[in-house]
């Protein structure tokens, strides 16, 4: 590797440190101002199939039921976020979007009338499940090793994704998951369509 290499990949490693740290001191910022107002922004959740409440899709992710609740999304955050921002700033950007509207919207029209639905583990499983099926959308041997380490890892947390634990939205962590998985199919077909096509050529 030469010193222009190593230092894209120095930069890009610090880049993606730099920003996802952020993003979860934000969250902890944002919790301790709620708990200094009494937890009253957890009601700017999403509310499920009310219009007032499509707006919580926007704030959902930012919000938490209490320390304990941020502290269980906080390393898997950090880590999966941390290998997500890794593929380009833009790109995990790209992915954070469409994995924060797609679990919002999904638990908007699912999720159980005169609940509220608040945290960053949809997130956590869009993440998941964008490393997970990367690799073989764009058929990169080095991404699909990525992936079955984060499986080896994370593989258990999926079934988040199944209701049945009371207090848990399995809908924010199903559709967060769907968002990872839509990410890594738009990305790669975007990738495919913008790669250089290369003709052959018969010789004179």
């Amino acid at each position: 590797m030469n010193v222009p290499t190593r230092r894209r990949a120095h930069d890009s490693w610090a880049s993606a440190g730099i920003w996802i740290a952020g993003f979860v001191a934000l969250l902890w910022v944002a919790e301790i101002i709620d708990t200094v107002l009494g937890n009253s922004l957890d009601d700017e959740g999403i509310r499920p199939g009310t219009t007032d409440g499509l707006v919580g899709i926007l704030w959902a992710p930012l919000l938490h039921g209490g320390f304990g609740h941020l502290v269980s999304n906080t390393v898997p955050l950090l880590v999966l976020g941390f290998m997500v921002l890794l593929a380009g700033l833009a790109r995990g950007l790209a992915v954070t979007a469409i994995v924060w509207v797609v679990g919002g919207l999904g638990t908007w029209v699912t999720g159980g009338a005169g609940t509220v639905h608040l945290g960053a583990s949809g997130l956590v499983f869009g993440w998941l499940t964008f490393l997970l099926v990367r690799g073989f959308f764009t058929r990169r041997p080095v991404e699909l090793l990525v992936g079955v380490g984060v499986f080896l890892v994370y593989g258990g947390v999926l079934l988040g994704v199944l209701p049945g634990t009371p207090g848990v939205s399995w809908q924010g962590h199903l559709f967060g998951a769907v968002g990872g998985v839509l990410a890594a199919w738009w990305l790669a077909s975007r990738t495919r369509e913008a790669a250089p096509v290369a003709y052959g050529r018969a010789p004179y």
